[in-house]
């Protein structure tokens, strides 16, 4: 079931070019500012000017919220040891059938008897113009004002699914206990609010693949990785405008 998933995804533009092509690109002093399609680059740009491409990433100084809480992913380390879906799910009570993270997994073929298994985490991506939010006919799902983390008030919550259907990240699941969809919020009520730096994913996770911060800081961790200059940064589904705040790339 997970291969299937990942191959779907990467279908529509999530597959990570190989480390030799990212580095050839480098050399000629250009960075990729778009994501990668079936090996192709969609989109390339000056390293010099990688920094102020606001299609992925606005200006530190241009976030709407503060904290501006973020996501970066260094996908290349995951090993699928699950530790990070087991945190969540013990930490905001997430039943066996449900889910707010997932690690999806794909074999990839190299060469002659050569292949690759790639992990890639995925969970709600937080955007900035979310379509869950957009489509929501009671407002049981909103983007918070204050660190635009993408909320549900599960009191307000018809469970018409609709939010599911226009989710572009597979990232929600109705869960029976309460009759209403429920999807990651960053750990908000069980960590955040109670003065937890991290989300459980991130705290849980032994390799640091998952970077959890303020990326309207410029001294946070999450805004140092995705500002490197030597490396590539891309979002999932960036063809949607949907404007995510989970940020992916490699060592």
């Amino acid at each position: 079931m997970k291969n299937m998933d990942f191959e779907k995804l990467s279908n529509e533009g999530t597959e990570t070019l190989p480390s030799e092509e990212r580095r050839r690109f480098l050399r000629f002093g250009l960075s990729v500012t778009g994501v990668f399609l079936g090996g192709s680059v969609l989109s390339l740009t000056s390293a010099r000017d990688a920094l102020g491409i606001s299609d992925i990433l606005p200006d530190a100084k241009k976030f709407p919220y503060k904290p501006h809480y973020s996501m970066v992913i260094i996908q290349n380390r995951c090993v699928d040891c699950e530790r990070c879906m087991e945190a969540c799910t013990k930490t905001n009570d997430v039943p066996s059938y449900g889910y707010r993270t997932k690690i999806l997994d794909q074999k990839r073929d190299l060469g002659p008897s050569l292949q690759e298994q790639v992990f890639m985490p995925v969970l709600c991506n937080h955007c900035n113009r979310p379509p869950c939010v957009r489509v929501c006919p009671t407002t049981a799902t909103y983007k918070d004002k204050t660190n635009g983390i993408v909320m549900m008030d599960y009191k307000r919550c018809i469970g018409c699914k609709t939010c599911m259907a226009a989710c572009p990240y597979n990232a929600r699941y109705f869960k029976e206990t309460n009759r209403a969809i429920d999807k990651c919020n960053f750990c908000f009520d069980t960590r955040l609010s109670k003065g937890e730096k991290l989300t459980a994913c991130a705290a849980a996770c032994p390799a640091g693949v998952r970077n959890f911060g303020d990326l309207s800081d410029t001294e946070s961790n999450v805004y140092k990785l995705v500002h490197r200059p030597d490396k590539v940064v891309w979002v999932l589904r960036p063809e949607t405008g949907a404007l995510p705040n989970v940020f992916y790339t490699t060592d």
